[in-house]
């Protein structure tokens, strides 16, 4: 039985550790600076550990005790952490979303043996292996969209919307910069730009906006137009918009009485409680891959995956926290099959260009009833 760590124990930390315990194969221990975080880990077969993940020596001394790993910390420590990891010389799957590129250690963890699977959660995760594989069926893509959001399962003013995040996170995502490809070119636009309607079964209307969430895809795949963008319930883009435009967003910092304080750290400390999605409040997870383009024998031909899942009233678990955590699980359940051990630093997109590996993780993902369902039309 392999030993895992799983470095985090926060929102999707937590059910990755439940979900390889309960599904058997692994020794799971969790480690995580709060003892608040890992009191919530219930399950007596799992161990927990309180200690500074921020500490690269202890790190590494600790990964000799175990087989796998997890990495599921928070994305300011994210890429530190893969650091250490990649010189482990062993099974890595990662879900610490930051802004440093995961490829620049691509040579240290050949070098060091250490195969690792790097922003594998919903989006990006499952939304690049299910591109990979769309590229892979369609020699000449032409057209590839990413849609996705997570959202409270009701709708509430004035925003619409709560997260399993922290506001600051959503408020990054809504200001920096998304980088779309038009023309075959790469170009950089606006966060919530180019908004439109989009109608979903079961879910009804929704607004879709730029948001820069094609990270390696930009690189890796070739198309002629590409694009991510976030879905919301309709009118929250133009609130966000209000906030944005009228300042509230700004990190330049703006006396306060005797302080100094940004307009962000006050927005995001009112937006809290507000944007927080509560113990046992419903939310879900839509997402929706669309692409064009010609298949091998040269027909117009549009591929087409939907995701639509729900809380878990049973777990109490969050949608978002499944769709993230359960892609993990899938993906390190693939390591430790050993169909998949090449050394260095892959992305999900890698992974899309094989049929057995992504028909492994569907299945594995399937047994959470996560399921994502696939059409395929000629156009």
């Amino acid at each position: 039985m392999k030993k895992v760590l799983v470095l985090g124990s926060g929102l999707v930390g937590r059910p990755i550790a439940l979900d390889l315990a309960e599904r058997g194969g692994f020794r799971v221990t969790v480690a995580d600076r709060s003892a608040h975080a890992l009191a919530q880990i219930e399950n007596q077969e799992i161990e927990t550990l309180q200690c500074d993940l921020t500490d690269a020596s202890f790190l590494t001394g600790l990964c000799a005790e175990y087989d796998m790993f997890v990495n599921a910390v928070p994305g300011s420590i994210g890429f530190g952490t893969l650091k250490v990891l990649a010189c482990a010389g062993k099974p890595v799957v990662d879900i610490a979303f930051y802004a440093d590129n995961p490829r620049q250690l691509d040579e240290l963890a050949r070098q060091y043996g250490s195969c690792v699977i790097c922003d594998m959660g919903v989006a990006p995760g499952m939304s690049h292996m299910l591109s990979g594989l769309a590229a892979a069926r369609l020699p000449h893509l032409e057209k590839l969209r990413i849609l996705v959001g997570g959202l409270p399962a009701r709708r509430s003013l004035p925003w619409q919307y709560k997260a399993v995040f922290s506001p600051s996170d959503v408020i990054e995502e809504y200001t920096r910069p998304a980088r779309i490809v038009r023309n075959g070119k790469i170009e950089v636009v606006p966060a919530l730009s180019e908004s439109e309607l989009i109608d979903f079964e079961d879910i009804g209307t929704l607004e879709a906006f730029n948001s820069d969430g094609l990270r390696t895809l930009a690189d890796t795949i070739k198309a002629e137009h590409m694009a991510e963008k976030t879905l919301r319930y309709p009118g929250h883009l133009d609130a966000v918009k209000l906030l944005r435009d009228s300042g509230f967003f700004s990190t330049e910092a703006l006396p306060l009485g005797d302080q100094q304080v940004t307009p962000l750290q006050f927005t995001s400390a009112v937006l809290f409680e507000q944007w927080k999605l509560q113990p046992g409040e419903a939310d879900l997870t839509v997402m929706r891959i669309e692409a064009e383009g010609l298949d091998s024998e040269g027909h117009p031909t549009k591929l087409q995956w939907d995701l639509l899942d729900r809380f878990d009233s049973a777990s109490g678990i969050h949608s978002m926290a499944r769709t993230t955590g359960y892609a993990a699980t899938a993906a390190l359940r693939l390591l430790a099959s050993g169909a998949f051990n090449r050394a260095g630093i892959h992305m999900p997109e890698h992974l899309g260009a094989d049929e057995t590996l992504v028909s492994f993780i569907l299945s594995d993902m399937e047994k959470r009833g996560i399921v994502y369902k696939y059409s395929e039309n000629k156009l």
